[in-house]
């Protein structure tokens, strides 16, 4: 096969991720107009990764990270985003690598991605434990942004096997939003460090949209794009 091909016969698997929607959000009935998928929660880890990184100056390689966590659901080509509440962590492991070696049959790189995969997977290296954290916690936030835009409502989830789950209703008995569930069902259940644990508490007690509510205006206000927009408003009002 000619290189060019190759390239693109990746390119053309991965492109399949910007349409696998998050099983999770389908599960707990998500009410939006455009539902995350697979792609954008690999952008959204990466940026979280970035962040967390700059933030608390992990002493890591975070271009190894960030490359670790583009390659870190390409199972998901072939066999989907599958959760914890279907299959268990070890059979998922032993389908993905499966399906990861015969997507990077084409590529040239084929042993050092897959060997990216599989630290991450075992989760011994600073970095893969770095990655770990990210993936885990960027579900949450995700979650959470879901939750402030009223996306979820508990009382319309009788198809839904997760929210009847042992470990779920412990939280939700206990008064709890929907994202804060999730915020406390990831500090129970993964080896979150004091960092991590940090901004899962802020999440919990904070709105986080309204973190960017100035940001956004300073930036709306500094293109000539508001001020063209302005013009055409008063034109017509």
């Amino acid at each position: 096969m000619e290189k060019e091909e190759n390239v693109i016969k990746y390119y053309v698997l991965c492109n399949k991720l910007k349409n696998v929607i998050r099983t999770g959000w389908k599960d707990w009935n998500v009410e939006k107009k455009r539902i995350e998928s697979v792609a954008e929660h690999i952008f959204g880890v990466q940026m979280l990764a970035i962040a967390m990184k700059s933030e608390y100056q992990y002493d890591i390689d975070i271009y190894k990270v960030i490359y670790m966590l583009a390659v870190h659901e390409l199972e998901e080509i072939y066999i989907g985003d599958l959760t914890q509440f279907v299959l268990s962590g070890e059979k998922k492991k032993k389908i993905g690598h499966e399906a990861v070696s015969e997507i990077l049959d084409c590529l040239i790189d084929k042993k050092e991605i897959e060997g990216l995969i599989l630290e991450f997977d075992d989760r011994k290296t600073n970095e893969a434990k770095f990655a770990f954290q990210c993936d885990k916690l960027e579900c949450d936030l995700q979650c959470r942004l879901y939750d402030e835009e009223n996306c979820v409502d508990l009382n319309n989830q009788e198809s839904n096997t997760t929210f009847k789950d042992p470990r779920v209703q412990k939280f939700l008995k206990k008064g709890m939003s929907w994202s804060e569930m999730w915020l406390k069902f990831g500090q129970e259940s993964y080896d979150y460090d004091n960092n991590f644990t940090k901004v899962s508490n802020y999440v919990i007690n904070h709105n986080i949209k309204e973190s960017i509510k100035n940001v956004e205006v300073n930036i709306w206000k500094d293109t000539y794009y508001y001020y063209y927009l302005l013009k055409i408003l008063k034109r017509y009002y």
